[in-house]
């Protein structure tokens, strides 16, 4: 299994720089406090190899492309996590560890980074890996005008050039702390290059080879058989099926033709846990529920009208309608309550309608009528949250139109084109992480459009600085500035929750992301092959 013994290997390059020392203790707490639950049985010791492995998920559609740079669900990151080969990872600890990069170093302003490559990796397609190939890989989402998702990642690189065919060198235009995190983003692959330019054809160096892919159905893939990793990648071949309707995934792992149920119905995962044959896994980590508004289209320009939108939701309701325990709710920013950087101090925001109320007079109106676009596709249950809400809007004055959206090419479609509507976040390992990727003004995936000068001033100082007791101060302004201007609610963090055959095995589960950190394929096994 990939865990800690790759930090340990890297310990002695990460302490000859203390940015490094600060990069790891960042990655020791921020996920501390999750929570993990699965039956003993699930505990094996000692993973086996064989069988074929079968995924059932909620979200995939027929729009997605092979292409890394436009991957925008996680079925494409899964899929991304299956197949290539990373430069860092982040283990089931929450520490940056090495992948295709076997350590690194940094100057202390945190703008230089040297990357040594491992050696003895190979890709699919019988190619050494070399530092061209991750020269190659990043520059695919450098370059202005790119649309690709990690271009927040990409661009804050100044220069990137290959040190002899085993060291990469990557300068920055800013110190940016958190670079191994950011490099494990499922969108930077490092894919072969092919004529100076990486190879987008699905070719990768992760445990297996992508054999077939016919988007928004399924993909398949058969492990690699010289995969670096001799302890990880144990199934023969992974077929990763996508089943968008929930009972229909229930059925799939009931009946025996999936062994893993992506995104239980929090419903009735109670009748789930009755089943002998399975076991659930619930997960504490990033995940949150939102609903996305633009700030810059009447009437969500005005924030006395989106803290009113803010104020006319009940919570706590959501909570335990929806979730039935699996989960908390949130304060209308993206950081959870087990990140050390969490502003414990913000008055945690109330379902309270005459304060909303108060906020539509302030923007000189009475009443409001507003569309709020829902799909279950943006997450489990997210029509009956619209509802809920509606419900409790209707006691501030406020009207709200639920448009049931199609669920296939929702995330294409609806999200970031309506002006109001629901999402979901797999949430990021790092503050500045997520920030960066949604709420900074010129992010690609600034799904409210949202520029706030204070906030992008501190998001930048931020980045660059090593002392933890001012990033504190800075994160909890900028929550702060989240909560009380931006343009999203986030109503809930939601526990990843998961159902397995009881013969899957597994060691500590990730909490980055769900599945493992979308590595289930690598990391898990059957315990009865």
């Amino acid at each position: 299994m990939n865990n800690g013994r790759e930090l340990s290997r890297m310990s002695t390059g990460i302490n000859r720089r203390s940015v490094l020392k600060a990069a790891a203790a960042m990655g020791a707490l921020t996920l501390s406090g999750t929570g993990q639950i699965f039956p003993a049985f699930a505990q094996e010791a000692t993973p086996k190899r064989g069988g074929h492995f079968k995924i059932g998920m909620g979200l995939g559609s027929t729009a997605d492309s092979i292409d890394p740079a436009t991957w925008n669900n996680e079925y494409m990151a899964m899929l991304g996590n299956t197949v290539h080969g990373y430069l860092t990872e982040v283990g089931t600890d929450g520490h940056p560890v090495g992948g295709l990069a076997e350590s690194w170093e940094a100057t202390p302003d945190a703008k230089t980074w040297m990357f040594k490559l491992r050696q003895g990796v190979e890709f699919h397609n019988a190619k050494s890996l070399s530092a061209d190939d991750v020269v190659a890989s990043l520059n695919h989402h450098r370059g202005e005008g790119s649309a690709s998702a990690a271009a927040f990642i990409a661009n804050s690189i100044d220069q990137i050039r290959a040190d002899g065919s085993g060291k990469v060198v990557i300068t920055l235009k800013h110190g940016v702390a958190d670079l191994p995190f950011l490099l494990s983003d499922y969108h930077l692959p490092i894919m072969p290059a092919k004529d100076g330019k990486a190879d987008i054809s699905g070719v990768g160096a992760g445990g297996y080879v992508l054999e077939k892919i016919d988007f928004g159905v399924k993909a398949t893939a058969t492990r690699f058989k010289n995969y670096w990793k001799s302890d990880a990648a144990w199934f023969d071949s992974v077929e990763a099926l996508v089943i968008l309707d929930a009972t229909a995934r229930t059925n799939a792992l009931t009946t025996g033709q999936t062994h893993v149920l992506q995104r239980c119905s929090l419903a009735t995962v109670h009748l789930l846990e009755r089943n002998k044959n399975l076991q659930i896994t619930s997960i504490a980590g990033p995940q949150h529920n939102t609903l996305p508004m633009f700030c810059d289209v009447a009437p969500f320009d005005n924030v006395d009208v989106r803290l009113a939108l803010k104020y006319a939701i009940d919570r706590q309701q959501l909570l335990n309608t929806l979730l039935n325990g699996y989960g908390e709710v949130g304060n209308d920013h993206p950081i959870p309550s087990s990140d050390r950087f969490f502003a414990k101090e913000l008055p945690q925001r109330e379902f309270d309608p005459e304060k909303a109320k108060f906020h539509l007079n302030k923007a000189g109106l009475s009443n409001l009528k507003v569309s709020l676009s829902a799909s279950n596709f943006a997450f489990e249950g997210a029509v009956d949250a619209a509802l809920i809400y509606q419900q409790n809007a209707a006691k501030a004055g406020i009207t709200i139109d639920v448009v049931r959206e199609p669920n296939d090419g929702y995330y294409d479609n609806v999200w970031m084109k309506k002006p109001f509507c629901v999402a979901q976040w797999g949430g990021r390992a790092t503050p500045d992480w997520m920030f960066s990727q949604v709420y900074a003004a010129d992010a690609a995936w600034n799904d409210t459009h949202w520029k706030n000068p204070r906030f992008n001033s501190l998001l930048s100082t931020a980045r660059a600085e090593l002392d933890d007791s001012k990033r504190l101060e800075m994160y909890v302004e900028m929550q702060g500035l989240c909560r009380d201007d931006g343009g999203v609610i986030v109503p809930l963090f939601t526990k990843f929750v998961n159902a397995l055959s009881k013969n899957v095995g597994h060691g500590k589960i990730g909490s980055n992301w769900d599945l493992d950190g979308f590595r289930c394929a690598e990391r898990w096994w059957f315990t009865d092959v």
